[in-house]
Parts: structure tokens; C-alpha cells; sequence
């Protein structure tokens, strides 16, 4: 049982990590605008955050995410050490990028770390031909690596360039009060997405954890079950996001905000909106993304209306690389935290 209280709390750092470290995804465009102070911004969007709860559970219905995380390991590789070591290695190679300004995929980061520990765990090989990874659940996280950022540049284009023809007549100070005002919207949509779709990740380590503690004692129970009977997990996910939020991640802020492409309010609507449909679309689905990677895409789609050489391509080509590197990187973290404890257990 103390174990078990200690992944949860340590579930529970990795999500306030998550807040601080991804917050500039939220915030990035608006405070590059100057329509919101970073103070203000990050108020905001942790206010979104935390609303993303009555989102997935009243309108959509299920937290799809947290189910889809949760299985990304078959259950007869999960261990509480494999969970544990799972969270230590996302949370060292977040905090990692996090220090040096790499805005990396906190989603992909915990998926990775899961997986390595779970390989570590069974020797890297199959047991009895049963895969250690539900590869059904990965393969699509895996794709939109590459799809969400792609989704949310074209989605990005298509609304930059439908904005400019349809206000293409309007008084220029009149629309960029109107857009400025908009961003307020585009940005709270952006913040809901983040929040419904990350902070449901932790939910699903949590629920892992749960689940092997409950079928050690002999009793069999689905993700689903799990959430009815424990309504404080999503709540404090939540939370623990909004909170981390409220923290900030200045670093990051700013090769999201101005090191791609200058933007003006208009585009950071449409970089915003993008986003967000992109992360309401992926949550439907239940295929965890990530949100850096989404806005990411969104807002190259936007510089690149402008001319091809507004988007800094350099710059997108190291988050690309920070982006490919982060599974395996965590993955590796977490088979090396996992083969320490076990050392330490024998």
C-alpha cells in the first residue's frame, strides 16, 4: 500500500511538471501578441486547465486518454517497480528539457518511460508470445508524433488564410482589436484541450497502479470501474496540471512564442483555434498527442501563410529532433532507473 502512495504522489508531480513545463503551449501566442501579460496568461489558462475535467466527463462522457495510456503495457508486464520506474524517467527527462528550453512532448515522455520499464522488466522479450506492449494502443500515438503536428498546420493555414479573405476589407486597427479580444477565446479553447488531453495521461498511470494493486488481492477491475469508484483521481489530475500551469515555463515560452515565427493577434487566433481542434479531435479518439507538438504545427501553418521563409525551419528542425529522441530517450531512462531498483531489491 505505501508503494502504491508513493506512485500516486509521484503520478502527481509528473502532473504539475507537466503544467509548468507545457504551459507555454497554452500561453506562448498570446503573451508573444501582448494581448495578455505571462502573469495573466498563465491565470488564464490554468483556470481552462482545470475546467477541462467537466469536458471529458460530461460532454465527451469517458476519459478515452487515460484508458489508452493505462493499456499501453499488457497487464502481465505491469509491476508497481515497472510503474515507478516509468515515472522517474519521464520525470528526469522533463525537467531536463524543461531546463534547457525544449519544448518536448510530456505525453510521448510518460509513454516512453512506461514502456521502458516494462521492457526492462521482461528481459525485453516476449513471454509465452504475449507482446509486452499493446501495440493496438501505441501505433497511433506513435503516427501522430508526425500526424498532429501536420493536422494542426494545415488546419492552421486553411483558418489563416479564411480569416484574411473574409476581413481582407476591414479597418486594420478595428480587426486587431476584434482579433485581440478573440485571442481570449482561442486561447481558453487551446487551454481545454491541453488540460483534457494531458492531465488524463497521469490518470491512466495512476489507474495502472490501481488495477495491479487491486488484481494482487484478487480482484479484477476495468479503467472505467476504476474512475467511478475513485472520482478524486481525475479531480486532482486536474488540479495538479492547473496548478502547474499557474508555475509557468519561461524557457519554453519563448522558442514557442518567438523563435518560429513573429505573430500578430489574427494569427494567434488562428494558431490557437487550430490547436484546439486538433487536441478536441485526438481526444475523441482517445490517441494521446501532444499538445507542444500540435501547436507546434499550428503555428508554423500560420507563419507559412505569410511567406515560407517566415517560419524560422531551423529552429522547427531541432524541435523535430527533440520530438523523434523523446520516447527512446525516456525509455532508456526509465530501463536504466528500473535495472538500479531491482539491484538495490536483490
Amino acid at each position: 500500500m505505501t508503494f502504491l502512495v508513493i506512485i500516486i504522489i509521484l503520478a502527481l508531480i509528473f502532473d504539475y511538471i507537466n503544467g509548468f513545463h507545457d504551459a507555454a503551449n497554452s500561453i506562448a501566442t498570446i503573451v508573444s501578441t501582448k494581448v495578455l501579460t505571462p502573469f495573466q496568461a498563465v491565470l488564464w489558462a490554468a483556470l481552462f486547465n482545470f475546467a477541462a475535467f467537466f469536458i471529458s466527463k460530461y460532454l465527451i462522457g469517458e476519459f478515452k486518454i487515460g484508458n489508452t495510456i493505462a493499456s499501453s503495457v499488457n497487464k502481465d508486464f505491469i509491476t508497481m517497480e515497472v510503474i515507478f520506474s516509468g515515472l522517474i524517467g519521464s520525470i528526469a527527462w522533463n525537467l531536463l528539457t524543461w531546463w534547457f528550453g525544449i519544448p518536448s512532448s510530456s505525453s510521448h515522455t510518460l509513454l516512453g518511460g512506461f514502456m521502458g520499464a516494462a521492457l526492462a522488466h521482461a528481459g525485453a522479450l516476449s513471454r509465452h508470445g504475449i507482446p509486452v506492449i499493446n501495440y493496438a494502443k501505441v501505433i497511433p500515438a506513435f503516427l501522430f508524433i508526425f500526424l498532429a503536428p501536420i493536422i494542426g498546420m494545415l488546419i492552421g493555414l486553411v483558418i489563416t488564410i479564411a480569416i484574411v479573405n473574409i476581413c481582407r476589407r476591414s479597418n486594420p486597427y478595428r480587426a486587431d482589436k476584434w482579433f485581440r479580444k478573440l485571442q481570449l477565446v482561442s486561447s481558453a479553447l487551446l487551454s481545454l484541450g491541453h488540460g483534457g488531453n494531458d492531465a488524463q495521461k497521469v490518470m491512466g498511470i495512476i489507474g495502472a497502479a490501481v488495477i495491479y494493486y487491486q488484481h494482487q488481492r484478487g480482484h479484477t477491475i476495468t479503467f472505467n470501474q476504476f474512475v467511478d469508484h475513485n472520482m478524486w483521481v481525475p479531480l486532482v489530475s486536474f488540479t495538479c496540471i492547473a496548478l502547474g500551469t499557474l508555475s509557468g515555463g519561461w524557457k519554453i515560452v519563448k522558442t514557442m512564442g518567438t523563435r518560429i515565427t513573429k505573430l500578430n493577434p489574427l494569427e494567434g487566433v488562428s494558431a490557437e483555434t487550430a490547436g484546439a481542434i486538433t487536441l478536441f479531435i485526438t481526444e475523441k479518439m482517445g490517441i494521446p498527442v501532444s499538445t507542444t507538438h500540435t501547436i507546434a504545427g499550428s503555428i508554423m501553418g500560420v507563419g507559412a501563410t505569410k511567406r515560407l521563409s517566415a517560419v524560422r525551419w531551423g529552429v522547427t528542425i531541432n524541435l523535430l529532433w527533440a520530438w523523434i529522441l523523446t520516447i527512446p530517450v525516456s525509455a532508456l531512462f526509465s530501463a536504466i532507473v528500473y535495472g538500479i531498483l531491482m539491484l538495490f531489491k536483490h
